[in-house]
């Protein structure tokens, strides 16, 4: 697995070809909570029971991490990342690739779990995420080990949640974007698959909170509105098209 690989390279060359040894600060996900039911999803909870393969890799990097804090030294700092959306942000997204059907006019297809509940997730804007991440390596203590694989003692080893502690209907963010491009979606609701996908997401960041000051200030629709304004300016979309069908959708909410 790639991510497998590539995360035990980077340990690898910090702990054997560094010196002095760099303090580690990188990105997990809030995927290794998988089949955890308990809600906030705690750095407690259990991470042994991935949903995905996407997931398994990332409980993997936990414990290769584990092992080159262990063996060499390293100060590891783990940031399991909670649905991060904005500007600049992976196409393959849900919020990304939403935005662009809406606006190519394609269908969207969302889940609902078996008892009819929308799928919800913790979506937390980029600005946040960087946040947390300054102040993960702000914070991160020393490494201990030599490039001779000796250690002077232990070095410190952290998992901490960035998100944005409010799960939101995925159904509620389909409803924002096409209220900001004036496009109604083309929706396809189906049931969730049984495997590969969990109903929802939901972080506790008190660990965060107070061992570097993360708190989270982006609600979802103001996080949005940025990235619509980017959306719009970096595809070179028609403003004036989207500004009409604004119009049109609020007066169409006001009829209603």
């Amino acid at each position: 697995m790639a991510l497998i690989e590539q995360g035990r390279c980077v340990f690898e060359v910090a702990a054997k070809h560094a010196d002095p040894q760099p303090a580690i600060v990188w990105a997990s996900s809030s995927s290794v909570y998988g089949l955890n039911t308990d809600a906030p999803f705690s750095e407690e909870h259990r991470t042994d029971r991935p949903a995905s393969l996407y997931a398994a890799t990332k409980k993997a990097g936990e414990a290769i991490a584990h092992a080159y804090n262990h063996i060499y030294g390293l100060s590891i700092t783990g940031l399991r990342f909670f649905t991060v959306y904005g500007p600049w942000g992976r196409p393959d997204m849900a919020y990304f690739s939403f935005a662009r059907s809406i606006v190519a006019g394609e269908p969207i297809t969302l889940f609902r779990t078996a008892d009819g509940a929308d799928a919800r997730r913790d979506f937390t804007y980029i600005d946040d995420v960087v946040k947390g991440c300054l102040g993960a390596l702000d914070t991160a203590g020393e490494s201990t080990g030599t490039k001779s694989g000796k250690k002077r003692g232990p070095a410190p080893l952290r998992v901490y949640n960035l998100g944005n502690t409010s799960p939101v209907p995925v159904t509620r963010m389909v409803a924002i974007l096409e209220k900001l491009l004036g496009r109604k979606a083309n929706k396809r609701v189906v049931t969730m698959p049984s495997n590969g996908d969990v109903p929802f997401t939901h972080a506790n960041v008190s660990h965060a909170a107070r061992d570097f000051g993360y708190r989270p200030a982006t609600p979802l629709d103001a996080g949005l509105r940025r990235f619509v304004d980017w959306f719009v300016h970096y595809y070179k979309l028609d403003t004036a098209k989207i500004a009409k069908g604004k119009r049109k959708s609020m007066a169409m909410s006001a009829a209603s």
